[in-house]
């Protein structure tokens, strides 16, 4: 019995066999991954379901963030990146810093993205004359250039030798009192478990520091209450200006949209100010497939957005901006 089967198992192996050489085949190149990502164009996120308000102004028209998309480097992405004039390869150590992992730089991005919806929240609120409060202040580490040091991106800092810290401008001030080399004892939040861990202080034309990037994130209080709804594959700093627009629109009862789709991107911070962000080919080309009548982008991203949308003859009016205000000055002119 076994030999029949084990006969009838050749014959069809050897009766397909072609068929198995290139399903091997196309498994192998779709699965191994060169050291690129492939970027594209990607759509637009519509805020008018992300943002959760009670007693909420509702609009006619909608914001939404422009973002990229990134495929894996595959064989056959990396192939039709060549044909196509909107795909782009791009090596994979480009999307992070020195020898840290994807992970770490994911994570930088997540912190990256709240500090954007905290600031949005922030912004919006005080322009439309509600009620925001900082209740609560936390500092995160987002990248450590410092081989003497043992913090970790995504460790939430607590206390700096005795003194208990919560703002970027206090640990910059406290820092200033130390030596140079001296070794402090930095207490954090990591997993979810309170450690003490050692860190070197280094100086950095005249400056002292502790050799890593932090950053605040803010937990706020508001009226009315706001919530973000995020997915898990969403990241980054540069959908905050169109958050706080969305956010700001919901607050008045006047209609910034009048009816239109508007899309865009920026960074911005707890003052309003609009900042640079990269990927503005993707993101406009997503804007104009997703047919919005309008592209905000950051002053610094203008000009190449304008040459764009000049060579491919974009049906799409761009609106460069410095601030939050120049935004809803416009908004509410056009």
């Amino acid at each position: 019995m076994y030999i029949k089967l084990y006969d009838k198992l050749k014959k069809f192996i050897k009766e397909n066999l072609w068929f198995f050489i290139i399903l091997f085949f196309m498994i192998f190149i779709f699965n191994f991954e060169l050291p690129y990502v492939v970027e594209v164009p990607g759509g637009f996120i519509g805020l008018n379901d992300r943002i959760k308000m009670d007693n909420s102004y509702e609009s006619n028209g909608e914001f939404g963030l422009a973002y990229v998309s990134m495929l894996k480097g595959n064989i056959p992405f990396v192939l039709l990146s060549k044909l196509f004039y909107e795909w782009d390869i791009t090596p994979k150590d480009d999307l992070k810093y020195n020898d840290e992992s994807l992970e770490d730089a994911n994570l930088r991005s997540k912190i990256y993205m709240n500090e954007a919806i905290s600031n949005a929240t922030y912004v919006a609120y005080t322009k439309a004359d509600k009620y925001v409060n900082i209740k609560k202040k936390k500092l995160y580490v987002a990248y450590n250039d410092n081989q003497e040091s043992d913090l970790k991106i995504g460790d939430n800092i607590i206390k700096i030798n005795d003194l208990y810290v919560d703002d970027v401008n206090s640990v910059r001030e406290y820092l200033q009192s130390l030596d140079t080399n001296e070794v402090v004892k930095v207490s954090v939040i990591r997993d979810n478990k309170e450690m003490i861990v050692d860190c070197t202080i280094k100086e950095y034309d005249g400056v002292k520091k502790m050799g890593v990037a932090i950053i605040n994130n803010y937990e706020l209080e508001t009226n009315p209450n706001i919530s973000y709804i995020a997915k898990d594959n969403e990241s980054g700093p540069s959908g905050g200006l169109m958050m706080a627009l969305s956010i700001y629109d919901k607050l008045i009862e006047e209609d910034l949209t009048k009816g239109d789709k508007i899309i865009g991107t920026g960074t911005i911070d707890m003052n309003g100010i609009v900042g640079e962000i990269g990927g503005i080919k993707y993101k406009l080309i997503g804007a104009v497939n997703s047919k919005a009548k309008v592209f905000l982008c950051p002053k610094e991203n203008y000009e190449e957005a304008k040459e764009i949308k000049e060579k491919n003859n974009y049906d799409i009016i761009i609106k460069e901006v410095t601030t939050f205000d120049d935004a809803i000055k416009y908004l509410k002119e056009r």
